[in-house]
């Protein structure tokens, strides 16, 4: 008897969102799920991470035992924000290509079914780049960068001469005219001295008539033209970096205006699908053989260009068109897969709620800084409307269902507001726990720990709600020592921190800290943050902090259009769980502490792949501390 598991990730959906709109009736995909099994909450990681929460759905374990506890990192040689999901190692021959590393460690229950001669389709789970080999096939989800090594770093064309870089962005200035000549930048050619920006040349032209522009690359396709107000479809560059080596990226452009001149922007250069930079598939020409079969797709991990809208290259419709985009892509991909699938597990995650609530919450949050009235009446339900778009992509799926097949539809943690920041560093100098050089006072200007004094420093904050002690041969310059001293510093910051109010709202802005022994265990616990701040919804850390800098003030409102977020307490915001099947309604997971959370009956996210393993009748490895749900 062929058995089946399939599981459709639904990344951040809110279960008071969803749970209101089941009452009226607006789900009616996932209401059938629940009809034939069960639905329930679900408890996700600390932090409430996607790259955390699907590592921990991965292996079946806690962070501790896979080593993700954030996007960002630190190193602790030099104090500063690290990526977290991968790294890139230098080549020992200058001839040799540089390799990349997946920083996932454990063991994915993927790896463990291909053991036991199961196979296995798994496409766009975060954590899985480089991709890892199994008996079927995988496509890299988040964690995949763009061709020049960033998370998504688009450019911006405009011919205002005074047009300046923003974060996380390029600009290139255009000459005056409707005609002319200008370059798409691509991959760091390292092997230049010095290192330069491999460049693509394009030539552009402006076509009044029908309000257009007009791009000619060279490649394939060689010739795009693109209506004001729209994106292309995906274009191929050709980037030169030798004589005898090139390399190939595709990019979207979108028109923002041709009067009174000339503004477009090109999206982050994607791996090429068919020929990617680094592997983002295996078998290595799987990539390939999909696009061949569905058309190209976007292999970045983090595919929606929240960038863009942050900066304001386009607005909130462009954004929403190319959110579209990329679902299509993702169903395209669902369905080619499903149509060839008989056995085993087949896996697909939809990032896309969870980008659209990051950057649309506000329109439903009047007390949101950023909240804008008028656009907030054609926006204020968009996310529901959303909601409603992933249920619909549930029908096809019913088609491969029969009485043998589990199908699973989960989000990994759900969503609240992000109206005010609180910039830890700050918090951590005004106590007498961080100290900075000359005098100096916190500022965005100081950027990333530039301006620590770490001889009299005893804890640092980086990345999302972690805090660090800067220990003794541990951190470069580290002075405290494991014992009376370090738990007093623990204990000064998790006291003084639990409950915390904002003066300013008279709101409680933390709930608790967390200690890394308390939550973590395994064989990577010791990689942790040795502190996770527990944020109450409303507050998240700020953008400062997360990358060691500070704020210009401690606690500040969110100004950004990334106005949603989920990195806060994880109890407050648990992801969904659809099941076929009707689940135990007390699961005793093996540790006792269940990441650190109650055993209260509520599933966990480190259930799951016990839960698919008994399934399809492979045994559960011992180092895995869930339970299977049924």
């Amino acid at each position: 008897m062929r058995k089946k598991a399939i599981v459709i990730g639904l990344d951040g959906l809110e279960p008071t969102i969803v749970e209101a709109m089941l009452q009226r009736g607006e789900l009616p995909n996932l209401e059938r799920i629940r009809q034939s099994g069960s639905y329930s909450r679900l408890r996700t990681t600390y932090p409430a991470q996607t790259p955390v929460a699907w590592s921990s759905f991965a292996t079946g374990t806690n962070p501790g035992g896979h080593g993700i506890f954030d996007f960002i990192s630190r190193d602790p040689a030099t104090y500063l924000p690290d990526a977290a999901l991968s790294r890139f190692e230098r080549p020992k021959s200058a001839f040799a290509p540089p390799r990349v590393v997946n920083q996932r460690k454990g063991t994915p229950f993927w790896q463990t079914l291909s053991q036991a001669g199961v196979p296995s389709v798994v496409l766009r789970c975060p954590c899985t780049f480089p991709p890892d080999e199994i008996n079927g096939r995988i496509i890299s989800g988040v964690g995949v960068p763009d061709i020049r090594g960033a998370q998504n770093k688009g450019t911006f064309y405009t011919q205002d001469q005074s047009a300046k870089a923003q974060e996380s962005d390029q600009v290139v200035v255009l000459p005056a005219g409707a005609q002319f000549k200008t370059h798409v930048i691509g991959p760091r050619n390292a092997k230049q001295s010095p290192a330069s920006d491999a460049t693509c040349e394009i030539r552009v032209q402006a076509n009044a008539s029908s309000r257009s522009l007009v791009i000619e690359t060279g490649g394939t396709p060689s010739r795009v033209e693109v209506p004001v107000g729209a994106w292309s479809a995906w274009v191929r560059f050709k980037f030169k970096l030798s004589m005898l080596q090139s390399v190939t990226g595709i990019a979207r452009v979108y028109i923002r205006q041709i009067e009174p001149h000339i503004e477009f922007y090109v999206s982050a250069v994607n791996f090429d699908p068919a020929a990617p930079l680094f592997p983002v598939s295996a078998p290595p020409n799987y990539a390939k053989d999909a696009a061949a079969q569905i058309g190209l797709f976007s292999t970045l991990g983090m595919a929606e260009d929240h960038n863009g809208l942050n900066n304001g290259r386009f607005d909130e419709k462009a954004y929403l068109d190319q959110c579209e985009l990329v679902i299509q892509e993702r169903e395209r991909l669902m369905r080619y897969e499903l149509s060839r699938f008989s056995e085993g597990f087949f896996f697909l995650l939809y990032d896309t709620p969870d980008r659209v609530q990051h950057m649309l919450w506000r329109f439903r949050d009047p007390e949101h800084p950023g909240y804008e009235p008028d656009l907030a009446r054609a926006y204020s339900t968009l996310i529901e409307q959303h909601y409603a778009r992933c249920d619909k992509l549930l029908e096809p799926v019913f088609d491969h269902v029969d009485e043998d097949t589990l199908l699973i539809v989960l989000s990994d943690h759900g969503f609240n507001t992000f109206r005010r920041a609180f910039d830890t560093n700050t918090w951590l100098w005004q106590n007498g726990l961080l100290a900075l050089k000359d005098g100096k006072k916190p500022s965005e200007d100081l950027g990333e720990g530039v301006a620590t004094d770490w001889s009299r420093t005893y804890a640092y904050a980086v990345g999302l709600g972690g805090i660090y002690l800067n220990f003794k041969g541990r951190e470069r310059e580290g002075i405290l020592e494991e014992g009376t001293e370090a738990e007093r510093v623990r204990n000064s910051i998790a006291s003084s921190l639990s409950g915390l109010v904002d003066s300013a709202t008279q709101r409680e802005a933390i709930r608790n800290v967390s200690r890394r022994e308390d939550i973590y265990s395994g064989a990577y616990a010791a990689n942790a943050p040795d502190l996770l701040v527990n944020f109450r919804p409303g507050f998240r850390v700020s953008w400062q902090s997360a990358v060691g800098g500070f704020a210009n003030s401690l606690i500040e409102d969110n100004k950004r259009k990334w106005s949603g977020d989920h990195i806060i307490d994880p109890e407050a915001v648990p992801g969904i769980l659809f099941m076929n099947r009707n689940r135990n309604r007390h699961p005793v997971a093996k540790n006792a502490t269940r990441m650190g959370q109650p055993l209260d009956g509520i599933p966990s996210i480190i259930d799951l792949a016990p839960t698919i393993l008994n399934h399809l009748g492979v045994p559960v490895p011992e180092i895995m501390e869930g339970t299977s749900l049924f």
